[in-house]
Parts: structure tokens; sequence; C-alpha cells
């Protein structure tokens, strides 16, 4: 049965008609191109009261309400350039800048946070929820399951930020209990359950929302399934970060979220900062590979974790005396975002060490800064890491295509915290378990690429805290995050200006509508709008003749007793544009009325 076409009583006996005006140009369109109003005042926004229902002067004949009808402008956004470049830019370069953006779809680019070894992890920035609210969480490629603390966790530590109040989010909903998923003891709701090696875990129940990927992102908000903590233990308690940035292989996995829904490719980067530098960057989707960078086979049939083909490791130019088997026991060798050092099988970090040995006999031998650790430490060698491979030697990862990945000192060394100018080994035993665990110090100033799709890994030696200049990213800026601050807030989000004329484009091709955006203005407070936001969304739908869930809230705006709403709608299921008959409400009106 279909929704009632007006809300019930909130309190008030107005009327409010809305109608959105929303002719769309024909133009030649990318699939990941964005139809919206992206400037608007609300002082130069349009009302016309309408009168009518033949009650005299107080409109007794409608119930003494008042009907208003809002005329909002839908205008056509122009690509975006560079913002050096001339205003007057010709169609030809407009064109050939949609040419270049046609050939993939749009990645989230994102900055990493904190530092490998003082922290013990790197973080990225996410926003869950409408309004945005933010989280500083562990990007780990060793994890499938995204989640912050929740308001109502019992057993939650104190983090970097506010937990999540699923309260605040007119957009949040709890994944209901299905045969897909692990239920709660009610048969209520699906829940996750995380272990981990080092012996903390992570469970709660499993909910869905708009998450925003931060305003370098050219991938729009997507909903997506989270966890919601009720408990934490170990190092998840303790720890300064808020979460964890699920990046492994799983339904669950953010990546896999975003793939299914056909928004990115199927791909992702990360690339650590250097010794010293910290942060980092990092992208989910496709990006054009560097022409130098190195690949290794990374088959997702061998484990359920990013594998490489490792066969050999050099110290100088000279092989260890390895079995090539001893890399490819239990899970093989593992990349692992997540951990913060490499851990060798038994016999392969005995070559490693005996290797290193030999070549830094000069330097002195000295106790690590950790008593409890047994580490394998030196003096003498300077405080400039850039000078370290004056002392310590090269050290390569040869794969079994043949390509070798050189690793500087920085990556296999850290920073002792007690003795200036002095390095620790950052590669230890493996205890008695056979598999070689690769973290995040061997890939310091390297860009990893995890190619999914063509189940290969890549390696690039750079600088990381320069990573978007030095691959050449395109200049086009990304459309904005859900309303999001730098802090976890839910402060209103200000307009800008309209623009005073409507934009002029090539006509002459066929629209191709990835997104389109709108916002609705509401003579009504958000707190009491709130409940209804679902029949609205439903309501928006039908104007439309598309799916609910094609229809999704972005973020609100509350000025005095009004509420300013960013819509967008988005292509059905795994479909990369709209159709034409929806993207194009050409010279028509999308009528909403709506009884307050």
């Amino acid at each position: 049965m279909a929704r009632p076409r007006f809300f019930p009583a909130i309190g008030s006996t107005q009327v409010l008609l809305i109608c959105l005006f929303a002719s769309l140009l024909c133009f030649h369109g990318v699939v990941s191109s964005s139809l919206q109003i992206s400037q608007l005042d609300f002082n130069k926004t349009f009302f016309v009261s309408d009168n009518r229902g033949g009650g005299g002067e107080n409109g007794a004949g409608s119930g003494g309400s008042r009907q208003t009808t809002m005329f909002l402008p839908l205008f056509l956004s122009p690509p975006r350039l560079n913002q050096s470049s001339p205003s007057s830019s010709s169609v030809a370069s407009v064109q050939q800048s949609r040419r270049h953006l046609q050939s993939r779809r749009p990645n989230a680019r994102m900055s990493l946070h904190d530092d490998l070894l003082l922290n013990g992890y790197y973080t990225t920035r996410l926003w869950i929820g409408t309004p945005p609210q933010r989280f500083a969480l562990i990007v780990d490629t060793g994890s499938t399951v995204t989640y912050v603390p929740c308001s109502t966790c019992e057993q939650c530590g104190k983090h970097q930020d506010p937990r999540f109040q699923p309260d605040l989010s007119s957009s949040y909903e709890t994944l209901k209990c299905n045969i897909d998923c692990n239920c709660d003891a009610e048969r209520e709701n699906c829940i996750y359950d995380r272990q981990y090696a080092e012996m903390s875990s992570s469970s709660g129940i499993l909910g869905v929302d708009i998450v925003s990927f931060g305003n370098l992102s050219e991938l729009a908000p997507q909903r997506a399934i989270f966890g919601c903590e009720n408990m934490e233990t170990g190092d998840l308690y303790s720890q300064h970060a808020d979460g964890i940035m699920g990046l492994g292989r799983g339904e669950l996995s953010i990546v896999d979220q975003l793939v299914k829904k056909n928004v990115i490719s199927d791909s992702f980067s990360l690339c650590y900062g250097g010794m010293d530098f910290g942060g980092g960057a990092m992208v989910l989707g496709g990006i054009s590979p560097p022409a130098d960078m190195v690949y290794t086979r990374s088959d997702p049939a061998r484990s359920p974790y990013y594998n490489i083909e490792l066969k050999e490791m050099h110290v100088a130019g000279k092989a260890l005396a390895l079995d090539p088997r001893v890399f490819d026991r239990k899970h093989g060798t593992v990349l692992d975002s997540g951990t913060t050092y490499a851990y060798l099988p038994e016999e392969a970090f005995t070559a490693f060490k005996a290797a290193i040995m030999k070549e830094v006999h000069a330097l002195k031998q000295i106790q690590g800064p950790d008593p409890n650790y047994n580490d394998i430490c030196f003096s003498g060698a300077g405080s400039d890491p850039s000078q370290l491979s004056s002392t310590f030697p090269l050290v390569e990862m040869v794969f079994s295509n043949g390509q070798k990945l050189a690793l500087s000192p920085e990556n296999y060394l850290f920073r002792h915290s007690k003795v200036r100018g002095a390095y620790c080994l950052g590669i230890f035993q493996n205890g008695k378990d056979p598999t070689t665990l690769l973290g995040g110090i061997i890939v310091r100033n390297t860009l990893v690429t995890y190619d999914r799709e063509h189940e290969k890994v890549g390696f690039w030696k750079t600088n990381c805290s320069d990573l978007w200049g030095r691959l050449n990213f395109s200049s086009l800026s990304p459309p904005p995050p859900s309303g999001m601050d730098n802090t976890n807030s839910t402060a209103d989000v200000v307009p800008t200006l309209a623009p005073t004329e409507q934009p002029q484009y090539n006509t002459s091709e066929e629209v191709k509508a990835g997104q389109v955006t709108f916002y609705m203005s509401l003579s009504v407070n958000y707190s009491d709008l709130k409940p209804h936001i679902p029949e609205l969304e439903q309501l928006i739908a039908k104007e439309l003749d598309i799916n609910g869930s094609q229809v999704h809230l972005l973020n609100f705006t509350s000025k005095g007793n009004g509420s300013l709403i960013r819509w967008a709608i988005y292509p059905p299921g795994s479909a990369d544009s709209m159709p034409n008959s929806t993207a194009m409400v050409s010279c028509s009106f999308l009528i909403v009325s709506v009884y307050l």
C-alpha cells in the first residue's frame, strides 16, 4: 500500500506547498557528474502566497490554513575546473575535461594522520550520519568491519572523539536480523564480533547510515553498513583512535560495499609517511598507476588476507640462503596495514638478522628502549634519517615474477626513543607462526595499490607527504561532504549566495547524470520534521517515479523555525547513471505537499 500523500499534523495547521522547479538542461555528461544547486541564498528564494479555497480572508474553506508555493530553480553545475582557469574557458576545454574523467569512476582521496611508531597506527577521518559526526579510524587491511563506539556502549574506552549518537542522525537505521547475518539473542538486530591476535576485541550491532569521506573526495557520501560498538577490550579499549576502518576482503568491508554499489572501481591505495613525518594519504577507488610501479600477484583464494608472492630477500645485494617456500607457509606473505612492524618465520628472521649484523659491524649494539623486549639496536648512525643509507644496507624483496621492491633503512628500522642517533630493527621473528606478516613499517614512503580487480598489489617508492602532486591528480574539485567540519559537531551549514545567471552549456548531446542534488526549504523546525523524513523520501521517490532507496538526505541547516534540507538522487542499484526521464525534469515541477 502506498504511503499517504500528506503528513499527519505535527501541532500547527499551516500548510506548506513546495514546488521544486527542476529545469535540467541536456549536456554531454559524465557518468560521475553531478546535477546540483551548489549555492543558495535564503533571501533570494521567492514565494507565492495562495489563499484560494473560498474561505474568505481567513481561509476558512481550507481549515484556516495558508498555502505557500516556493520555487527553487535547479541549475546545472559547471564542471569543476582548476580555480586558476579563466572564467571564459572554451567549451572544447570543458568537453576535454569531461572525456578525461569518463575513463574512470570517482574515487575518495583521504588524508592519513598520526604516526606508525608513535601511535602504532595510521588513521583517517570518516563522517557518519546526518548531520555528520566525525571519527578517527585506524586504516586496517586485516579487518573487514568498520566500527565506532556507540553512545549506548557500556564498555568502551575514552577516545579521540565523542561516541556516535544514532538518535542524532536522521538517516540512521539498525540492520534488522536476517538470514545473511548473525543476530542478537532477541533476533531483532544484526550483530558483529571481532577478535584480534593481540587479545583485543570489539562487538556491537550493525547499523546503516550515510558515510562521508572528506573534502578531498570526488565520491559523494554513501549509505554503508558499519558497527556500533557496545563493548571493547584490550588495545581497542585503551587506544586514542575511535575505531577501525575495515579495508579487508568481506561483505562488510567498506571497500566491498562501495564496489558492490558500483561507485568505485575494485581497488584502493595507501601511502604511509616516512620516518619522523607520519601522516600520508589513501584513495578508495582506482588511480592511474605510475609507469614504474612494481607488482606482485595477490591471490584471494590463497587466504582471506592481502597476500603477496614473496620468494627471496636480499641484503646488500646478496640473497639470503633460504628455501623460497619459507615465505609461502600457512597464510603466505600477508600485508597488514594495521600491524606496526614486520614478522618473519624463524629461519627467515635468523638469516635476515645475521646479514644485517654483518653489514653494520662498525656500529655499537646497545639495549633497546624497553627492557621487556629483546630489541636489536645500534648506536652511532647519526640523527638524520636521510643519511641512514650510508650506514645500513639496502634490503630487497624479490617477488615470484622477478620484480624487486627496494627497502631503504626507514622501511626496516625504528628510531630508539631513549638514545639519540640510535636505531632498532623493526623486523622480528613471528614466534612459531610460519606466516610472514608485513606491517606498515615495510611500506613507509611507498604507495601501495591493492588492485583487487586484477588480483595484484603494486608498490611505488615516493614521498607520501606529497602524493597528490606526484601522482598528478586531476585538479577537479570534489563535491563538498555533507556539512562536515573539523569537529564532531552538529553545527549548521551556512549556504552561500546563489548564482545570478544560469550557466550555459553545450546542449547537443544526451545527459548522463550520476547524481542529482537539490535543496528543499521547509518552514518547520527540523526536530519536528525528523520523524517524517522517511515519509518525505518516499514522496519524492513517488513524484520522480523511482525507488525510495535512490533518495538520500545528505544534510540539513536549521535557520530559526525553518529547515534547509539537501537531498541527493542516486542511480538505481549498481547502475552508473540514471535514465534521462529521471535526470531531466525539463520545464516541470516536483510538487510535494506537506500539512504541518
